[in-house]
């Protein structure tokens, strides 16, 4: 592959860059999940992309790579016998306030929806959902069949991303070294390991521009039988904001619908600085337990999870 020519295209930036066709964004993407690039190339590429934007082509070429080299999972809950599984991905952590993330999973796990937690954490300056994890004691699995039989008996299972797609699990490490995301960030959230249409991929996002960029890359993901839900993120993590109006954005064979109530607005709720491991699990051990009210947002996110699941 001539790194060189690629660059040379995809470097021009915004204006000036031309987009791959899906078979070279497949090509490409497959030789840097598998370490095949040399540093100072990948490091190019890699910022090239970020300067441009990837295209919903190359999206759909990065995404055919990325699957085709994802461990496979067995559903917990054959077709016609259950819910689809919910995936959650974690890759940020907690900064100025608790992290609801695992409150979303166990609240469908306890009405009977699995839910796969997945990810990594490279931020000094956040507190790992990974320690959470564990404070609410749901440590993360040391093997695949582990949390398949989590997924199974407990309808709740956490996965480290290396167990899932070790070359994708390197490409976001090189955050630290780059001082920037790069497309294995945004590629991240559409992983979906188990079989055509058991999964509900949860495609939370920052910045405004990945709402359309995602928007469009996800009727095509889910045009047979597949399901997501495409909402913007918390600190980065995937529960929905609990002040900002909700958006909550449903894909079902293709098609898009809003999940959220017609009259949603901006609301006045408390946001609890409850950020070290020990607090932000009491805290939503609280809300599990009826001692603390679930915030309104949150109850949303989980009916629109449940719908999706069960739909």
């Amino acid at each position: 592959m001539e790194y060189a020519a690629l660059i040379k295209e995809l470097g021009r930036g915004p204006r000036g860059a031309r987009d791959l066709n899906r078979a070279q964004a497949e090509a490409l993407f497959g030789a840097m999940l598998d370490g095949r690039v040399p540093d100072m190339e990948l490091g190019a590429l890699l910022i090239a992309l970020r300067v441009k934007g990837e295209s919903v082509e190359e999206v759909a070429g990065f995404l055919a790579a990325l699957q085709s080299r994802t461990a496979p999972l067995a559903a917990p809950l054959p077709a016609g016998q259950g819910p689809r599984t919910v995936l959650l991905p974690s890759f940020n952590g907690a900064r100025k306030q608790a992290n609801l993330m695992p409150l979303v999973a166990r609240l469908l796990a306890r009405e009977g929806v699995p839910v796969l937690v997945f990810g990594r954490h490279d931020f000094d300056s956040r507190v790992s959902p990974f320690e959470l994890l564990d404070a609410l004691g749901l440590p993360a699995s040391d093997t695949l069949a582990d949390a398949e039989q989590r997924l199974r008996d407990e309808r709740l299972a956490v996965l480290p991303l290396q167990k899932l797609n070790p070359g994708l699990n390197a490409l976001m490490a090189l955050r630290p070294r780059l001082g920037v995301r790069n497309s294995a960030h945004s590629l991240a959230k559409l992983l979906d390991p188990f079989p055509a249409g058991r999964g509900v991929r949860v495609v939370a996002v920052t910045h405004p521009e990945y709402l359309d960029s995602m928007a469009a890359a996800l009727p095509g993901l889910t045009a047979h039988g597949g399901r997501a839900l495409l909402m913007r993120a918390s600190e980065g993590e995937a529960y929905a904001h609990l002040r900002r109006k909700a958006h909550l954005i449903g894909f079902q064979d293709g098609q898009a619908a809003a999940l959220h109530p017609a009259d949603t607005a901006d609301l006045d709720w408390p946001l609890s600085p409850a950020c070290a491991p020990a607090e932000n699990a009491a805290l939503i051990q609280a809300m599990l337990d009826g001692r603390e009210a679930v915030p309104p947002r949150i109850e949303e996110q989980v009916a629109a999870l449940r719908f999706l699941a069960t739909n």
